[in-house]
């Protein structure tokens, strides 16, 4: 009976096919009408042909098309990829026009009331040429502030209350922002990326990549009490697309690269864990009686140790480092002593025999070296300001760390031995913390909080930077805009080909 049931289906199939003259497979592509992170899509104003949206799973980029001869009535429609939020959040994405300068097509993001063109609306848009502004709409009036960057194809609007801010920038560079208020849109809105080919339908093409929606903390939020959830993403810093790998209500913090490129190592509530980006399997390393880690967890060059930082039942529960199997380890090796003072792991030297680690010590925090055979400690730095962050350059000619000794948190390099002490960034309105150098020892990369945020601190879920520099110094360039911070890049997160790095944004669950 099954088979001659099935037989039957796939006969009606054909006979629809022949009658309706579009090939229909009994086994349809489980991939079509993905709209990936947004949940529906439509035409706002009149179109006889609304144009053309792919979502490509693998790359998480969206296209967006319109093809000459694909006219109006003059009603100028746009294609609009939406979906439903509440509150405040943050719209981000990197556009890309392939229609050429001119060709009048504009996009970005729209949030409004509902679905009909009448609706009250804010919108961050720019075109072809780069020119971006911010408008709020409604039945009556139409408010416009235009953004002072040329060349934008970076864009994000975010909300707060009544008030929106519209960021944009061209890639590389940090944000611009401008506000504008609208009293008029609800709590409950659509969000989400439009794209308008212009007038009388000219041809256009627009690829949109590196696209986020995030639900930010809240005013009352207490910091290391409540966390929000976790995005595990990796980054090409050579094109600036990045690909979300393993989201997490849970925060996850700090991953490592590992195992040829093949695993990726962060903690969450004090374990740490091993995703395989083959696989997509996460399963957690055995750390013994060390389930009270922070972030603060590095490899050595070679990969055969795996230093921690455990907060020491035995010592006040004062973070402590120990060493112990990559692969696993029952009995972690410990190297700090008790009662010596908070100590937080942050390098291994290439020769394997000493571990970098930021100590306090003398009632303040500075970076010492300690001996992984005869537990001796030396001091490397010593000022009354904070050093952290310190980690070799591959070659162990130089240890990177950074210094809010000049009044901003800022990148140095010294000599192993603590000598020769040389700032490396300048920039005022920047926080610069935990340089991470290369494989191949070309590049810097670091984490950037904004001026507002103390020199001395590094806190969760702030609007960041992910910076990259020449070793040596130079102009940083920006190659991620995050949400983020604490957790996203504390440790070494390059892959061993010096082509991508892996770090953590943060959202709230919606």
């Amino acid at each position: 009976m099954k088979n001659l049931f099935f037989g039957s289906f796939l006969l009606s199939l054909l006979i629809s096919a022949i009658l309706f003259e579009n090939p229909i497979s009994p086994y349809p592509d489980s991939t079509a009408g993905d709209l990936g992170i947004f949940e529906n899509e439509v035409i706002i104003g009149d179109s006889d042909f609304p144009g053309e949206m792919e979502y490509n799973q693998e790359l998480q980029e969206y296209s967006f098309s319109f093809s000459e001869g694909q006219t109006s009535d003059g009603s100028n429609p746009y294609h609009y990829l939406y979906k439903s939020m509440q509150g405040d959040f943050i719209l981000r994405a990197h556009l890309s026009f392939e229609d050429g300068e001119g060709s009048g097509s504009t996009a970005g993001w729209i949030i409004r009331n509902n679905l009909s063109s009448q609706s009250a609306e804010v919108i961050a848009k720019v075109n072809s040429l780069g020119e971006a502004s911010l408008d709020s709409r409604t039945m009556d009036s139409l408010k416009s502030v235009d953004a002072p960057l040329a060349k934008v194809n970076v864009v994000q609007l975010e909300r707060r209350g009544n008030v929106y801010y519209f960021s944009s920038a061209k890639f590389g560079e940090p944000f611009s922002t401008v506000k504008i208020e609208n009293e008029n849109l609800r709590n409950e809105v659509f969000a989400g990326l439009f794209f308008d080919p212009g007038e009388n339908g000219a041809g256009g093409k627009l690829v949109v990549n590196n696209v986020r929606i995030i639900k930010p903390a809240g005013p009352d939020f207490e910091q290391y009490q409540e966390y929000l959830g976790s995005n595990l993403e990796i980054l090409n810093i050579e094109t600036g697309k990045r690909k979300i790998l393993y989201n997490s209500a849970h925060s996850i913090q700090a991953p490592n690269w590992v195992n040829k490129d093949k695993d990726l190592v962060y903690n969450s509530n004090g374990y740490l864990y091993r995703y395989d980006l083959k696989s997509e399997k996460v399963e957690q390393i055995e750390t013994g009686f060390a389930t009270n880690n922070n972030n603060d967890h590095v490899f050595s060059f070679d990969e055969s140790i795996l230093g921690i930082s455990h907060h020491n039942q035995e010592d006040d529960e004062v973070s402590s480092l120990y060493i112990m199997d990559p692969a696993g380890d029952t009995f972690p090796q410990k190297i700090t002593k008790d009662g010596v003072g908070a100590s937080y792991l942050h390098g291994i030297s290439p020769d394997n025999k000493t571990l970098l680690f930021t100590g306090e010590r003398k009632g303040k925090m500075d970076i010492y070296s300690i001996d992984i055979d005869n537990k001796k400690e030396t001091q490397l730095t010593d000022t009354d300001y904070l050093d952290d962050g310190s980690e070799y350059s591959p070659d162990g000619k130089y240890i990177y760390f950074n210094s809010n000794r000049k009044g901003k948190m800022h990148l140095w390099r010294m000599k192993p031995d603590g000598s020769e002490q040389e700032q490396l960034t300048f920039d005022p309105n920047h926080n610069d913390w935990f340089p991470h150098v290369s494989p191949d020892g070309k590049w810097i990369a670091f984490i950037s909080f904004p001026p507002e945020i103390d020199s001395g601190d590094h806190p969760f879920y702030q609007r960041c930077l992910i910076r990259l520099m020449p070793v040596d110094g130079g102009e940083p360039k920006v190659i991620a805009y995050i949400y983020g911070g604490q957790g996203s890049i504390n440790v070494p997160s390059w892959s061993s080909d010096s082509k991508h790095i892996a770090f953590v944004t943060n959202t709230a669950c919606n």
